[in-house]
């Protein structure tokens, strides 16, 4: 891709902005980083990333990831996004109206930081839910959008949500 082509913004969406989207910027960031601009927020933001979370990306993707912070969908409000993906499903109930005409698509994954286990479960479903965000970042990277007009572009990217579905199973091993 040519680096003087202006990059799609986009915002990943979770409550907490602690795990799923966080994995998303940066996961994105490292797959396309010339294509996408890359942001994450929450309705509701823990006070920082959650450490597994953090652990994953660094463990399975080689991502220092130590900079994330949790952060309020509030400080991105003047923003105008080419894309919003919310995450989990009480972020796509709550989420608010941005402006300009970004294309809005749900990607929901289970939450791994609600998993009560030990930590090399929990540590397994982490990984689960980053592969499944994995998998689709590819997708989304790989469309052609130089070739989809914008209801085609919304739709290829509204599909990827549909795509790559999991079941959380802590005892498979990664």
């Amino acid at each position: 891709m040519n680096p003087e082509k202006p990059r799609f913004k986009i915002l990943f969406l979770c409550t907490g902005n602690s795990a799923r989207s966080i994995m998303a910027e940066y996961l994105l960031k490292r797959i396309a980083p010339h294509r996408f601009e890359v942001y994450s927020a929450g309705a509701n933001p823990k006070p920082a990333p959650h450490p597994m979370a953090l652990a994953v990306l660094q463990d399975t993707f080689k991502i220092d990831a130590t900079g994330a912070r949790s952060k309020t969908w509030e400080e991105f409000h003047d923003l105008e996004f080419d894309f919003v993906i919310t995450l989990c499903d009480d972020a796509k109930e709550i989420c608010p109206v941005w402006p300009g005409q970004p294309i809005l698509a749900h990607w929901s994954s289970p939450d791994p930081a609600a998993f009560e286990g030990d930590n090399k479960a929990a540590h397994h479903v982490f990984w689960q839910v980053a592969q499944q965000i994995n998998r689709r970042l590819e997708l989304l990277a790989s469309l052609p959008f130089e070739k989809l007009d914008a209801l085609r572009l919304a739709v290829a990217t509204k599909e990827i949500g549909e795509r790559e579905k999991i079941q959380i199973n802590p005892l498979a091993t990664s």
